[in-house]
């Protein structure tokens, strides 16, 4: 076991649980990664080895058919698969948001129809709160729900879905008239049910084909248009009590988010790292090996340092929320310092690599182009510095 990114306090079914994903990724993801990313091809077999080991229900509760493991537990596995590659930490992360959101919010109606399915993955979730116009203020969301006798209609459009084809059910803030002053009292979440796939993927609910992007391959990155869907009450997140409630839902459930991307950005600083260090050592120049060299030997110190400062961060706060404990400005915190020193420790494991880490045959070249997503997923550092320093003021008001 590596010496980086370790937990003290693990339970031994914990540390089987770790150990299992991290031979998987090991032997099922590394191998095929760059192949998979540069073809941009859905991995397939992976996820159905994902199936295979229950991951899909890692934090859906045994009643529901889950393992009902922790916050930490997910934290953690999210970190191995995304040291194999982020795009399966992709796959899962959207749906155990979704799976929490369910958890925590939904009636009992909703939690007995969905979690027992999205434990066995056979349905998967997507999360969406974006929209084309908005980023990061979700104020400004232009998508609607009105009430039509005793369903919703909702019309409108939706922005960067993970998962957005292959998910059967998408958790989606649409904004509604409650009459209430504030525009976050008037915000709803739906949980929309439809058929995997492009197209028209359920009545009025259609999946555009999915978005280009520089990295971040083999998982679809989708929009969702709304053009007259008609949702009954019972598809509120929470039923009637969930009608106005969907902002403060969500935000619950971006949290766990900003955990994941806390861990999946400290998977692949701790992969790049593996890169260097390995490098630094087989590769001689001056009659010495790269990691003989004092400049060098202080990148792979630094680059360490950074690792268990992030690593460390993420743990906190996870176990914070595992407790019941807000952690807004931990999970912003974490989300913010794992993500900047992902970026940092990459890049420095490229320059290592020299004119090689330009290739593409070499790995470290897929985790230039996956680290920047990080700066800017579940909200921008901008963002999370906004959170943290409003979450401060408050504790230390003069």
């Amino acid at each position: 076991m590596a010496r980086l990114a370790q937990t003290p306090g693990l339970t031994d079914v914990q540390r089987s649980i770790l150990e299992t994903v991290r031979e998987f990724a090991d032997k099922e993801i590394i191998p095929h990664a760059q192949r998979l990313e540069h073809a941009d091809e859905y991995p397939a077999d992976i996820v159905d080895g994902m199936r295979e080991m229950g991951l899909f229900g890692l934090t859906i509760a045994e009643e529901y058919g889950g393992l009902g493991e922790s916050l930490l537990t997910y934290a953690l596995v999210v970190e191995e698969l995304s040291r194999g590659w982020m795009s399966i930490s992709g796959i899962a992360n959207t749906h155990f948001i979704v799976a929490y959101l369910v958890s925590q919010h939904g009636t009992a109606e909703q939690k007995a129809s969905l979690l027992p399915r999205m434990a066995t993955g056979e349905v998967r979730g997507a999360f969406s709160m974006s929209e084309p116009g908005c980023g990061s203020d979700v104020a400004a969301i232009r998508s609607k729900a009105a009430r039509d006798g005793a369903d919703f209609v909702l019309h409108g459009q939706k922005m960067w879905l993970t998962n957005g084809a292959y998910s059967s059910v998408v958790a989606t803030l649409v904004k509604t008239e409650t009459g209430a002053e504030s525009v976050y009292r008037n915000m709803t979440a739906f949980l929309l049910e439809k058929e995997p796939g492009f197209g028209e993927t359920a009545p009025g609910l259609t999946i555009p084909g999915k978005i280009e992007k520089m990295g971040y391959k083999g998982v679809e990155t989708t929009e969702m248009v709304l053009d007259g869907v008609r949702a009954p009450l019972s598809t509120v997140l929470g039923g009637e009590a969930g009608v106005g409630h969907g902002f403060y839902q969500m935000m619950d459930g971006i949290e766990v988010g900003r955990v994941n991307v806390a861990a999946r950005a400290c998977g692949i600083a701790v992969r790049a790292f593996e890169l260097a260090v390995a490098y630094a050592q087989q590769r001689q120049t001056f009659g010495a090996p790269l990691s003989g060299h004092q400049a060098i030997a202080f990148k792979l110190a630094e680059m360490g340092t950074k690792i268990e400062a992030a690593h460390a961060l993420m743990v906190n706060a996870a176990r914070l929320k595992d407790s019941g404990a807000r952690n807004d400005v931990e999970a912003g915190m974490a989300k913010l310092l794992a993500s900047e020193y992902c970026a940092e420790v990459v890049q420095e494991a490229f320059r290592i690599h020299g004119g090689y880490g330009y290739s593409k045959e070499y790995e470290i070249e897929r985790l230039m182009r996956e680290a920047p997503f990080l700066l800017i997923g579940e909200g921008t550092s901008e963002i999370q510095k906004t959170i943290i320093s409003r979450g401060l003021l408050k504790e230390y008001r003069s």
